[in-house]
């Protein structure tokens, strides 16, 4: 059985990695293609049946991917867009799931307006993976790209809660509006200060014990799970624990590794990211199965008219709350207006239509309890499984397919006034060569004099202020400068590659040590990386 089950799970693997090859060879994103393949292989005969444990998704997905996500956060652009932000991740989650609750109340036979407010809180969180992932490859202007990001960090935190409060009144049968408002606002600020507080633990070993690499790498990984874990025991947003935790982390993580470390920790996050996030929208599409088995009373045609309809409004919902969200602070404060270029429509548009559903909604409808508190059957519990996935596949697959189409027909400009990378890198290095040639200059005259070495570093960077203060001057960067560009680098990648054969040649001959080889092959690593860093922007 244990063989079965490693082999099922490997197996699993596989398929991910091979789907996610294939989407980008077809240049589709790779969530899409992972639900559509899922769904294919879910309904395949002789497929063994996965099913999706809730717990499972909420305690060992949700916490590392919500941590990556923080850390990767910018708390600067997250505090200056706080206010569309936060109009996005509370505002709008509080207002569809309303309208969900309403609609679906008037729409269904039967379907109380506590179930209306358990589906609203279901499908109300747009998925931040999923959002990222589709939007990876399109040029969008970075506010819309901060207030996204900001977005998904915190809008599961809101769904959760409402879907919490909405689950407690059907079961119990008991629900105050009052006790519900006050519960949020302390269970999300509770939250917070747990994050917090084991952040600062997690701070404190990191950076006065004497740990390696590889141990401040372990630790990393259970940061979001204590964070998690620590905020549920007492009934807090395990959601915003991370978010907060991660992000004060993050801030402070110059602090409390070295250039080892980082390196270490960031391919290993990147890498468990990476397989988490597949694994995770392969089995939305492989649960589908079980879900329609389990309508039960409702014809499939019905459900699917149900999803549907949720799904269209959905999308309007999130359209028609973006363009007040976004103007009426400005015609209500002057200070916006003053200190914010105007966004135009096309940058709010797109921001809308990024609202694609994922793992989190599917995994709190999974966690629906089968019964209530008296025994008797959780009512429409199959139907607002199937509802949750028909959203999830409109939101994600269609809309995800047709959104970077549309962003290249609406040909989204800039808003802001964003110096480009290229001149802040340059501007960047220009600084650092400044100051390290100040401190040669003022700390180290003598052994410039005595000691060719530290010479030959004092005229290197010499002449690097002195290049970089030119490049920085004529930044222009027309096209044939581009071009002169690009040549460069791949002259450089050209040049890279004849010292690899070098030696792998050398290594034949066994000439000198392989631990030698291996450090000079990273060193050539590093410098290719830096390249191709530099020819993406």
């Amino acid at each position: 059985m244990i063989y079965e089950n490693l082999l099922l799970i490997l197996s699993l693997l596989f398929v991910v990695f091979m789907l996610m090859m294939l989407g980008q060879r077809l240049k589709v994103s790779y969530p899409i293609f992972l639900v559509l393949g899922g769904l294919v292989i879910g309904f395949l005969p002789g497929v063994p049946r996965i099913k999706m444990e809730p717990e499972l998704v909420f305690l060992v997905f949700l916490p590392p991917l919500l941590f990556e996500a923080a850390w990767y956060t910018s708390w600067h652009n997250f505090w200056k867009w706080k206010r569309p932000i936060s109009l996005l991740a509370f505002g709008l989650v509080l207002f569809t799931s309303c309208i969900v609750a309403y609609v679906s109340n008037a729409m269904i036979p039967g379907f109380t307006l506590g179930l209306g407010f358990l589906l609203g809180g279901i499908i109300s969180p747009p998925d931040a993976v999923a959002a990222t992932a589709v939007l990876k490859n399109i040029k969008l202007p970075k506010r819309a790209l901060y207030i996204l990001e900001g977005e998904s960090l915190v809008n599961d935190a809101s769904s959760l809660i409402v879907f919490r409060f909405a689950l407690l009144s059907i079961v119990s049968g008991t629900f105050s509006i009052h006790e519900a408002a006050t519960d949020f606002f302390l269970v999300t600020i509770m939250g917070i200060l747990t994050g917090l507080a084991i952040g600062h633990v997690f701070y404190a070993i990191l950076r006065w014990f004497p740990t390696t690499p590889s141990i401040s790498t372990a630790l990393t990984f259970m940061a979001p799970y204590f964070m998690y874990i620590g905020a549920e025991a007492f009934h807090f947003s395990g959601v915003m624990a991370v978010v907060s935790g991660g992000l004060f982390l993050s801030f402070r993580s110059h602090e409390i590794f070295n250039y080892n470390t980082r390196m270490q920790a960031v391919s290993v996050w990147k890498t468990v990211a990476f397989v988490l996030n597949g694994i995770v929208f392969i089995l939305i599409g492989l649960e589908l199965p079980e879900i329609v088995e389990g309508l039960g009373d409702y014809s499939l045609g019905e459900a699917i008219r149900y999803g549907v309809i949720i799904s269209v409004l959905a999308i309007v919902i999130r359209i028609l709350w973006m363009y007040p969200a976004t103007y009426i602070p400005r015609l209500l404060f002057k200070s916006i207006r003053t200190n914010e270029n105007h966004p135009g429509w096309r940058a709010p548009l797109v921001i809308a239509l990024a609202g694609m559903r994922g793992v989190v909604s599917l995994a709190s409808a999974l966690s629906i309890p089968l019964a209530l508190d008296n025994g008797t059957n959780f009512p429409h519990r199959n139907l607002i499984l199937f509802i949750t996935f028909v959203v999830i596949f409109i939101t994600l697959v269609i809309q995800g397919l047709f959104l970077p189409l549309i962003t290249r027909l609406l040909n989204v400009k800039e808003i802001d006034n964003i110096v480009p990378e290229v001149e802040q890198e340059t501007g960047i290095r220009l600084q650092l060569m400044k100051v390290a040639h100040k401190q040669l200059q003022d700390t180290y005259r003598k052994d410039i004099e005595e000691n060719e070495l530290v010479a030959n570093l004092q005229q290197q960077l010499q002449s690097g202020i002195s290049l970089s203060a030119t490049k920085l001057a004529s930044l222009e960067c027309d096209d044939t400068e581009l071009h002169e560009i690009e040549r460069f680098h791949g002259v450089k990648k050209h040049l890279i590659a004849l010292q690899r054969k070098e030696l792998f040649r050398l290594k034949k001959e066994h000439l000198y040590d392989d631990e030698v080889l291996r450090k000079q092959e990273a060193l050539l690593d590093l410098e290719e990386a830096e390249i191709n860093g530099r020819s993406s922007h």
